[in-house]
């Protein structure tokens, strides 16, 4: 079974087949390569990160290992010790520790028993690493020698096929008319849209209907109109 921090779970749908590509076909390559140099990707709110971090604990299986920094799940710098025992780790939301010195500490001495497992890490972030503002210079430049990798954001095709591939995944049809309504005529950012799809899944399946474009004008009118 994964490794993962607590009170964290991988998303079932988070694999390398959901994930539209883009212009990110040398990150894709770099993260499924049997490669053991720490990698780091950054990019903005939404573009992936999450997703292919988690896509790379998938792929690899029991042995790999997932930690989110993010800090609202109130972990203890404590909790990143015997993670250096996974042959992956996937360390999510660095960003969120910078200048924290206690955090940075556990990720130098994280990053140096990794180095002596020959544990592989995969960081992601929303900055490069030599863009944060680190406070211990030890971890800074260990930071600094991952391979970096800037995530892009999908363009308006890309944003079209990732909508594809998630109603691909729960079962549906997507025909490329109403793809493209959901884009032009909603929210364009892709958390947004893939969280828009999920819901009009579940309506489509209560209402035994297709995803056409009356039908979603129709389910986001009622509910629009039901009381929170």
């Amino acid at each position: 079974m994964k490794q993962l921090a607590l009170g964290v779970q991988l998303r079932a749908d988070a694999v390398f087949d959901s994930f539209a590509v883009g212009d990110n076909a040398e990150i894709i390559a770099a993260l499924r390569a049997p490669a053991t140099d720490p990698i780091w990707i950054w990019g903005g709110l939404g573009c992936g990160k999450t997703h292919l971090l988690q896509a790379v604990c998938a792929a690899t299986g029991a042995a790999a290992a997932y930690f989110p920094l993010n800090r609202t799940l109130g972990l203890p710098p404590q909790a990143l010790a015997g993670f250096e025992a996974s042959s992956v780790l996937c360390v999510d939301d660095a960003d969120a520790v910078a200048g924290d010195l206690d955090w940075e500490r556990a990720l130098f001495r994280l990053f140096n028993a990794s180095a002596e497992l020959r544990t592989r890490l995969i960081f992601a972030a929303s900055a490069a690493p030599r863009s944060l503002p680190w406070r211990l210079d030890d971890w800074k430049s260990r930071a600094a020698a991952c391979v970096v990798y800037q995530l892009h954001e999908l363009d308006e095709h890309g944003r079209i096929e990732a909508l594809s591939l998630r109603a691909a995944q729960r079962g549906l049809r997507l025909p490329p008319e109403t793809a493209e309504f959901l884009l032009h005529r909603f929210a364009r950012d892709l958390p947004s849209l893939l969280g828009l799809l999920d819901m009009l899944d579940l309506a489509s399946l209560a209402a035994q209907r297709k995803l056409t474009i009356p039908f979603i004008r129709a389910a986001l009118e009622k509910s629009a109109k039901t009381p929170p």
